[in-house]
């Protein structure tokens, strides 16, 4: 036990004819909630102990129309489950699911699916996104509140100041150490420690981020600009080289000529002796694009206060390992409009005078580019709204006496909770993102159209080693997906299994159809019907949840922390040769540079905000912990699970020793920061490193 909690003993007299309990109802008959964690019960005749894990908070009866039922510790598919059980296992779901009507409230345990309607508000508009095919989007978790006047189709926002108490389901609210709700706030009155690079406006202090503490200026280097593409927070992007110059999948019909514009001429020098086809042929050639995901926005994002190009950077893969970077082009849509192609300037190192002054520039863009990617697209849209449907689905339609259920439900703690705060202070018009990234009120718009572009099965293990050779380490070691395996080859023995357990395909049926709608008719999900695709799509969810989120979120302080390292804003466009901001980029680098890309309030916000996020809470729950070690009464899946986190325990021994061996140069770089993000625990705190079970801030 811990602090705050009680245990109750209670003795009855037993009746042999009752036979095994498999179920408890529970009234409560005061006037407030409680939560209740566990029921044990003790010398039960010819069973010894029955557990029932709880983890709910149980409210007055007369909040219920249905007493709360909670299950003992036993694992049944449908149809196994013992007869007297089977009628309380579908009253529960029926329950769960809800009637689709009315404003729910804090004691409704209802799990059901909404578009992102409530992001804007009639003085800030901002599109309906999920429903339509102009701008698809994963469902949130309905709350029903009412609509506003002036829209039937737009939700009422809560007061801000009350955003707390936005609906999710109660047992999926784990209170976080520090309310995002309470991040301005939290970001004037942290601890001081380091200063602020800043545009003359005043000093604020901060932790230091681990991108400078060791060495101050290491961040400016090629080396280390091309490492974080790999070791950074958003390792998903650079990929082979296939083709030169690169070209565009953009419809040239709309948008013209979008093919690079960087020549052999750029590059041919640093390819240590060999052509370009033989570069590519021999892998050595990478790419970090960002051109056709920005281009078809950029002409609006510019009309607010950023101004920002798309990019294509051009990375030559060395002998020691490590990346050079080649060439960076930096591209506008053309004035006289977006059928004219693309307006392309190639911008190439250089170490000394005004060039390497621009060189630096040049690398910021891509910095500011990537960041907004990163933060919109990988972290929020690829995790964060990715994984809600799941978590909507699995609690409609699995029982928690499913395999699957018990399997994949605690990497979803915590996600509906964060997702709602997220959008009553985050992602709303307005909100912290749409003030601390360069899309700024296209933001939420954005990802919706980039959403087009995501496919369920390739957010599993990558093609090729070097794409992701920072996600790798797991999945080098089959961890989850052994793990997975071995679990569900327990309760699954054949194909047939699969296909006739009603409630798997009824969730995998809703999954597609209505939690992720919006594609359910792509070719490339799952089809559910065999037990690979089974394994397949749990350890890709519990991927995505787990080792994913942690990668590109626990970073975003050590790195981004320190703003010119990864600038998420930009507000001027590159200095031309004979203006005076040209001048400026001779005489005071430094100045101009922080001009370009960081205003104090800005940093700010934006520092105060991944701070908050790169934070592992105390009661944090990683991979290959439970909250509960009588999660499941099976020996065999008990046993598989602790293989899994001795599995776990060796990866974190494998990472130590990787990060020690000086031939492999990425892992520590010039910065002197060892990569540590996929190490599965961590401390409290800002450690930059931990894989917590699930999406939780």
């Amino acid at each position: 036990m811990i602090s705050g909690e009680s245990a109750f003993k209670v003795t009855f007299d037993w009746d042999n004819e009752i036979g095994v309990p498999g179920a408890i109802l529970i009234k409560n008959k005061h006037h407030s909630e409680f939560y209740l964690k566990s029921i044990t019960l003790e010398d039960v005749p010819g069973q010894g102990q029955i557990h029932f894990v709880c983890n709910s908070w149980v409210y007055p009866a007369d909040k219920y129309k249905k007493d709360r039922i909670f299950f003992s510790n036993k694992t049944y598919l449908p149809s196994e489950t013992p007869t007297p059980l089977r009628k309380y296992r579908e009253e529960e779901l029926v329950n769960l699911r809800g009637d689709g009507k009315g404003e729910l409230q804090e004691w409704d345990r209802v799990y059901d699916y909404a578009y992102y309607n409530d992001l804007g508000s009639p003085k800030h508009m901002r599109p309906i996104l999920g429903g339509s095919s102009e701008y698809p989007y994963p469902r949130r978790g309905r709350t029903g509140r009412p609509p506003t006047e002036t829209d039937p189709k737009i939700e009422t926002r809560l007061n801000p100041l009350l955003s707390i108490n936005i609906y999710v389901p109660r047992d999926e609210r784990f209170a976080p150490p520090m309310s995002l709700t309470n991040y301005k706030i939290y970001s004037i009155s942290m601890k001081e420690e380091i200063e602020l690079p800043n545009d003359g406006e005043g000093l604020l202090k901060f932790p230091v981020p681990q991108v400078i503490k060791e060495d101050k200026s290491a961040w400016r280097t090629d080396e280390e600009f091309a490492r974080e593409m790999l070791a950074g927070v958003n390792p998903v992007i650079i990929r082979c080289l296939q083709e030169f110059p690169p070209s565009s999948k953009l419809d040239s019909k709309v948008y013209g000529d979008q093919t690079s514009t960087i020549t052999e001429e750029h590059i041919g020098k640093y390819l240590n002796g060999l052509s370009i086809d033989e570069a590519i042929k021999s892998n050595k050639l990478f790419i970090l694009d960002h051109h056709d995901a920005l281009m078809p926005y950029l002409k609006r994002i510019n009309e607010t206060s950023t101004k920002i190009y798309t990019s294509r950077t051009l990375l030559f893969l060395k002998e020691d390992g490590t990346l050079k970077p080649l060439a960076i082009e930096l591209s506008l849509p053309h004035p006289d409009g977006n059928q004219f192609g693309a307006i392309s300037k190639v911008y190439t190192p250089a170490e000394e005078g005004v060039q390497s002054c621009i060189w630096q520039l040049a690398k910021a863009y891509v910095a500011v580019i990537d960041s907004g990617y990163h933060q919109l697209i990988s972290h929020w849209l690829h995790t964060h709204a990715a994984i809600e449907p799941f978590v909507i689905a699995t609690n409609r339609q699995l029982s928690v006496l499913h395999p699957i259920y018990k399997l994949l439900h605690p990497h979803f703690r915590d996600t509906m909770n964060v997702n709602a705060l997220a959008r009553q202070v985050l992602i709303n018009a307005g909100g912290a993102l749409e003030s601390t990234v360069f899309p700024r009120k296209y933001s939420m718009e954005w990802s919706s159209v980039l959403y087009k572009n995501w496919v369920f099965p390739e957010q599993a293990l990558p093609a090729d080693l070097i794409k992701r050779i920072t996600l790798m380490l797991l999945w080098a070691n089959s961890a989850i997906k052994t793990w997975v395996e071995d679990y569900c080859s327990f309760y699954y023995k054949t194909d047939d299994m699969v296909q006739n357990d009603s409630e798997l395909q009824s969730w995998w049926k809703e999954l597609r159809e209505e939690g992720h709608g919006d594609k359910k008719d792509e070719p490339w999900w799952p089809k559910m019907q065999t037990r690979e695709e089974l394994i397949e799509t749990c350890t890709i969810t519990i991927w995505i949840a787990s080792a994913l989120h942690a990668a590109i979120n626990f970073g975003q302080y050590p790195y981004g922390g320190y703003p010119p390292n990864r600038p998420a804003m930009s507000r001027q466009f590159m200095p031309e040769e004979g203006s005076t901001d040209y001048k400026e980029l001779k005489t005071h680098p430094d100045k101009a540079f922080l001009k370009t890309f960081t205003s104090q309030l800005e940093s700010v916000l934006g520092i105060s905000l991944v701070e908050i996020l790169s934070r592992h809470s105390s009661d944090e729950i990683y991979l290959g912990q439970r909250d509960s070690l009588d999660w499941t009464s099976d020996k065999t899946p008990l046993a598989a699970f602790e293989r899994f986190g001795k599995k776990l325990e060796e990866i974190e021994d494998r990472i130590t020793k990787r990060n020690k061996d000086e031939k492999l140069k990425n892992r520590v770089g010039p910065i002197k920061m060892p990569y540590t993000l996929l190490y599965p625990t961590s401390e409290e705190g800002l450690t930059a490193k931990g894989i917590p079970n699930s999406v939780s801030i």
